[in-house]
């Protein structure tokens, strides 16, 4: 979603903002803002559309300064305008805000202010919280914020500076990430910290309801009745050369090339393959409560919701515990029962999606076991969760997932196994799967050596207008993921369906202009899946097979055939996932769009 920048320090505020806002583009915003605070006086500019659009409006401005906010906006409400845009000034021009994240009741709010005279300029939500914090500003600056924020109802994430204060940045949180970058005689805050890797890897992850006063050389963080809350410094485990395109094209195909190492080490220090199970640190406090789960609960929402589909025929089919996979935006709205002896799973590469973190308040409220399985190190599901089990995977930065969604299918099967050596799974057992996994990065690096094949097959479907993708057991959730990844970078319309679901309605879309990409590996359901391609063939279909090494039956059926090496079924997904990602990439190349930063796509949802 948005982006926010601060700083306070001995450097020229301008460039640091504008480096660190160029880093969180791959976020997805529409337009961007700066403020700074010079001779006493807050400056502003502000530019709909890209960062390079804001930079010739700052050109020549004589915008240096020590101190400094930035955003980049997203609209939620009001189109994208100068006028929407951040920062927002109150009328005085005194202060700055910039805010991510939607306040509810501004409405109520904003008619309120304008009894007392303020003047707003903007469709936005987020132009009453300046207005807000100026009608409570006397001499303290900070007591002014928290008590405007008081009456906010939704969620936050805000910096705010006064120009009569140029020697402090106030910054809080509720329900939208925010953190703080500690440096010598300079201090950041920012929404995601790719915007400060390059000056600090040591970082303050502030909670829900906390504020925080920063200074050149310190910071204070307390609740919004200034009670000191202690904090806790951590340091940033991935470096910025990581979050960089590393001679790729674009960051996409970095990452769907990353693959075979993000296995590596999504898996180092966890398998124990004498033994036939797994180490994972993170639920070793909750082992025991885990042994008496009766139910599983996951929860997650579009790649990572169908990441959790595969974990579900996992971990009934080899640990027996009964699973449900829901989407966590509408997890809320029903009655879920839940009790001590159901686990609930939440998976989400940025552990701040938040229809996926409200969605495990709620399963906390009642009682449930709370687990996630999340990229990012502090982030606010893995602080809030009972216990869980980090990726691994290095930031993503790509808004279509990739590494990512392997990630979570390797971490979904450890936790499978391990679930499963509780109870009845053998160590024969256990130990076939962990030598498998073991086998997956050279599996996958054929795939990646044959990309070039798959760019060929990307040209000759790159100007279909629409798309069917369909598979069975393990490979459902993959023929979805991958009309996911198609829908998401190219605009092909594409849809992903359990093949035997075809004959009840979607086998009407099929002629010889509908391309239909099934999945159908030599597995236990491969026969199933072979009686639907024929259906599609007699209705002059054009067809592409995903399948195994070796099945040379697929080439007199299909209109082209990828295949993938063998493994065991469980863990084709994590094979089969690969040519889907490269597949869309690819045509979205060919169509000459923005492959990392989709339109209307933003890489973490912070919003409900």
């Amino acid at each position: 979603m948005c982006g926010i920048v601060g700083y306070l320090g001995e450097k020229n505020a301008e460039n640091t903002l504008l480096e660190g806002l160029k880093r969180l583009e791959y976020r997805g915003y529409d337009s961007a803002g700066i403020a700074i605070i010079k001779n006493g006086k807050v400056t502003s500019r502000k530019a709909v559309g890209k960062i390079v659009n804001l930079e010739k409006k700052i050109n020549g401005k004589n915008m240096d300064a020590g101190i400094g906010i930035s955003h980049t906006r997203w609209a939620t409400h009001g189109k994208p305008t100068e006028e929407n845009a951040h920062p927002h000034l109150s009328c005085d021009g005194n202060i700055a805000v910039v805010h991510n994240g939607i306040i509810e009741n501004y409405q109520a709010l904003r008619e309120e202010l304008k009894k007392k005279g303020h003047k707003f300029v903007s469709e936005t939500d987020s132009e009453v919280l300046a207005h807000l914090i100026e009608e409570f500003y006397k001499n303290d600056f900070k007591r002014a914020v928290c008590e405007a924020l008081k009456l906010v109802e939704g969620t936050y994430g805000i910096a705010v500076i006064a120009g009569d204060k140029p020697q402090e940045i106030i910054v809080a949180r509720k329900g939208s990430p925010l953190v703080l970058g500690i440096g010598e005689n300079e201090n950041f805050v920012a929404s995601d910290v790719a915007a400060i890797l390059g000056y600090t890897k040591q970082v303050v992850y502030l909670n829900d309801g906390e504020i925080a006063k920063i200074t050149k050389n310190n910071f204070e963080i307390t609740d919004l009745d200034e009670k000191k809350i202690d904090s806790e410094i951590s340091e940033i485990e991935w470096s910025l050369e990581e979050s960089q395109k590393g001679g790729h094209d674009h960051f996409m195909l970095k990452e769907i090339m990353e693959q075979p190492k993000v296995i590596v080490d999504s898996t180092r220090g966890r398998l124990m393959p004498d033994e036939g199970t797994v180490r994972l640190g993170g639920l070793e406090a909750v082992e025991e409560k885990l042994r008496k789960i009766e139910r599983i609960i996951i929860l997650a929402c579009g790649t990572a919701r169908y990441a959790g589909l595969v974990g579900e025929y996992m971990m009934e089919e080899y640990a027996e515990i009964p699973v449900e996979v829901e989407f966590a935006s509408e997890f809320r709205y029903r009655k879920p029962i839940l009790d001590e002896r159901t686990a609930v799973i939440a998976i989400s590469q940025s552990g701040e999606t938040a229809d996926t973190l409200a969605a495990i308040r709620e399963a906390k409220r009642k009682g449930a076991l709370t687990l996630g399985i999340v990229n990012v190190v502090g982030s606010t599901i893995a602080r809030e969760t009972d216990a869980g089990v980090y990726n691994h995977a290095g930031p993503e930065i790509a808004v279509a997932s990739t590494k990512a969604f392997t990630s979570q299918l390797i971490v979904l099967t450890l936790m499978t196994v391990l679930l499963g050596r509780q109870r009845k799974m053998s160590e024969v057992t256990g130990r076939r799967i962990i030598e498998e996994i073991e086998k997956l990065p050279k599996k996958i690096e054929k795939i990646l050596g044959a990309k070039d094949d798959i760019k060929k097959l990307a040209k000759k479907y790159a100007d279909y207008p629409n798309f069917m993708y369909l598979g069975r057991k393990y490979c459902f959730p993959l023929a979805e993921e991958g009309a996911l990844k198609l829908k998401e970078i190219s605009y092909i319309h594409s849809e992903g369906f359990a093949a035997g679901e075809m004959k009840h309605g979607s086998i009407a879309l099929i002629d010889e202009d509908f391309p239909v990409f099934a999945i159908a590996p030599k597995d236990s359901v491969y026969e199933k899946n072979i009686s639907n391609i024929e259906e599609i063939r007699a209705r002059m279909g054009k067809i592409i097979i995903l399948t195994t090494e070796g099945n040379k039956e697929a080439e007199k059926i299909a209109d082209d055939v990828i295949y993938i090496p063998k493994t065991l079924e469980m863990l084709t997904p994590i094979l089969g996932v690969v040519p889907l990602q490269l597949f869309a990439y690819y045509i979205s190349c060919f169509r000459g769009l923005d492959v990392d930063k989709p339109r209307n796509l933003a890489k973490s949802v912070t919003v409900e």
